[in-house]
């Protein structure tokens, strides 16, 4: 989205589990590594976002969609949503 400031801010696109797609726009380390996302880079690039298990929603081994909070680097959409029911598949350790 831009290099100011600087290491710059991009816009990430997530998929919910409903297929709804969500804005979430932070400096661009919050989502890759230093330097893999800047103004040469390929773009869509496929990143992570950090979340958590939403408090009150456990994650059973049966559960094929889970409520994830990105609040760990305190990301969220423009108007402040930051949980997102996922499919479990999408998650990684």
């Amino acid at each position: 989205m831009d290099d100011e400031p600087w290491p710059g801010v991009v816009e990430v696109r997530l998929t919910d589990a409903a297929g709804q797609c969500w804005s979430l726009v932070d400096k661009a380390p919050i989502f890759a590594a230093v330097g893999e996302l800047g103004p040469d880079s390929v773009y869509p690039v496929e990143v992570t976002v950090a979340c958590v298990i939403a408090e009150g929603h456990g994650l059973s081994e049966h559960d094929e969609v889970v409520t994830v909070s990105t609040s760990p680097h305190g990301v969220t959409t423009p108007d402040g949503r930051e949980e997102f029911a996922v499919r479990r598949d999408r998650l990684s350790r």
